[in-house]
Parts: structure tokens; sequence; C-alpha cells
């Protein structure tokens, strides 16, 4: 009989995170929510601090398609992307980030400024560039028009009005569209990056709870965004005067000292309003006032 014990291979969840306008974001998120992502300017294998996770870095495009059909367990991807797919996924949470901002990225419908057409009606028998041609044709449909929408390898702003009448592009915050001299007609959708698994990954008792697991390191580390932990120490009969005076401080957890008549207020604010209410708080006899910043905030 060998005497080596037979070791069972670690087992792996294959997640797969965008390339692109995403990924420093993605990275900074996945940082928060506690996982150390190693390699990933160098690789499209980057390796994380975690035996049980394997990294794929893909093009956000073709994220969805990899989860449906299974070569991926769970991935992060824009939902614009999922519904420009088709994919029959499962979505495990929406995450609300982006590039640049907390904002939902969007899709419009643009044309030159100096442009007759103001409506989508007025698309009708036109050219339209875009990346997104599903999105594109459905909403089209949506409002009765027919038009001629060809796809689009990128670059798209600047395809109007020389090679065709319209684009349908993705923006953050307008400003690409507002440098070429572009106006936005119609909104077609709002997207943010969701938490995605493949049907057969959420069969798997395993994979399950380890998508899930991630999915609340995700979220609390989205929640934490743009909040910081805030305590104090504060003579005791001051402490209904500072909650009335001060109604950003929600439900403090309020702890005896061991000094007679003082008590310890710990809470979290969102960081915007820490430096007008902190002056507040010294007037009001707080001392000791600490804030720090929060990596994962889990509701």
């Amino acid at each position: 009989m060998n005497a080596e014990s037979t070791v069972s291979p670690t087992p792996k969840l294959r997640l797969g995170l965008p390339t692109g306008s995403l990924h420093e974001a993605t990275l900074t998120l996945f940082a928060k929510a506690g996982y150390l992502i190693s390699g990933a300017k160098r690789s499209y294998r980057p390796t994380i601090d975690d035996p049980e996770i394997e990294i794929r870095l893909l093009r956000a495009q073709e994220i969805s398609r990899y989860v449906e059909h299974g070569f991926l367990d769970v991935g992060l991807t824009g939902r614009d992307w999922v519904e420009e797919n088709g994919s029959e996924i499962e979505v495990l949470c929406d995450l609300p980030f982006s590039k640049a901002t907390a904002q939902p990225t969007r899709w419009v419908l643009a044309v030159p400024e100096a442009s007759p057409m103001h409506t989508v009606a007025d698309l009708a028998g036109k050219r339209i560039a875009t990346e997104a041609v599903g999105l594109t044709k459905r909403f089209l449909a949506r409002h009765g028009v027919e038009a001629e929408v060809e796809f689009s390898w990128g670059a798209t702003e600047v395809k109007v009005p020389d090679l065709v009448d319209a684009i349908v592009d993705i923006t953050e915050t307008g400003s690409s569209l507002r440098a070429n001299n572009l106006r936005i007609v119609a909104t077609l959708m709002e997207s943010y990056p969701q938490l995605i698994a493949s049907k057969e990954a959420m069969r798997d008792d395993w994979k399950r709870a380890k998508a899930r697991r991630l999915e609340i390191l995700l979220q609390g580390a989205i929640n934490a965004r743009d909040k910081v932990g805030l305590k104090m120490n504060l003579p005791e009969n001051q402490l209904k005067t500072l909650l009335s005076n001060l109604p950003s401080l929600r439900h403090p957890t309020v702890s005896p000292l061991a000094t007679p008549g003082w008590v310890a207020i710990e809470t979290i604010i969102d960081e915007k309003i820490a430096r007008e209410i902190i002056p507040q708080l010294k007037l009001l006899g707080a001392e000791g006032i600490i804030e720090y910043p929060l990596n994962k905030v889990v509701y």
C-alpha cells in the first residue's frame, strides 16, 4: 500500500475580469474587497492570493458568452454586453462603478451638432455606426424605425458626418461627444458592471457558495465607497444635544467609557460631509475624534 496519502486538488472558481476601460477600476475594487491580483499588466492569466480562484482577463464584450457556455464560472462585465450578446446567465449582483465616476455608463444615439435630425424617427433610412449592433437594432425596432446599422471597430465618434449619419456609442460623462461636436438624440440604455455566473456553476454547491462569498465582499467594497468611519469620546450629558444637532450621525454605536460620565461614539458617514461636521463635533465637546477609511461595509 502506498504510504503517501492522496491529496485532492484544490477546487477552482474560474473568474473572468475585463480588460480595457474597466480594468484598473476592477483591480481597485477587488483590492478593496480583500483580493490582491498580481501580474494583470503582463499576463492574461494573472495570479490572485486566493488558491480557489483562477482568473482570465478578457474583453468585456466577450465575458458573458464564455460564462454562458461554461468556459468561465463567474465573470464581471457590463449589463450592456450581457444584453448585446443575449447571454443566458444568472446575475448575482449589480456593481455600480465605472472608469471615472460612480455614475452608470450610457449607450446614446448621437448626431453632429448641426444635423437636422432631432428625434429617433428622423434616423429612418440613415446609416448608423456602433459597436453594439444588436442593442441598436432592437432599439430602432421598438421605435418602428428602419435604418442601416453597421459595426464599428472603434473611433466611432470621428465617423460622422463623413462616413455615417449618426452613431450609437457609450459615454460616461459626455465629454468625448462634446469634444467631437456631437449631440445626443436619445439614450438607449444605462449600464453598470454586473457579477454574473453560469447556470451550470450555480448548480454546483461549492461553486455557488464560493461565488456568493465573492459577491458579498465585492458589494461590501462598493458600499464603503465614499464613506469613512468616525469615532470620538463625548461627555454623556452632551449625547442628546450632539445627535439632535447632527442628524447625519444616524444609528451610531454608543458605549460607556471607563471614565464615569463619558461615552464612546462610532459611526459611518459620507466622506464629503466629514469636514463639515468634525468642527461641529469639537464645539459640542467631543474629544479624540478619529476619521478612518473603510474597505468594506456589509449591510
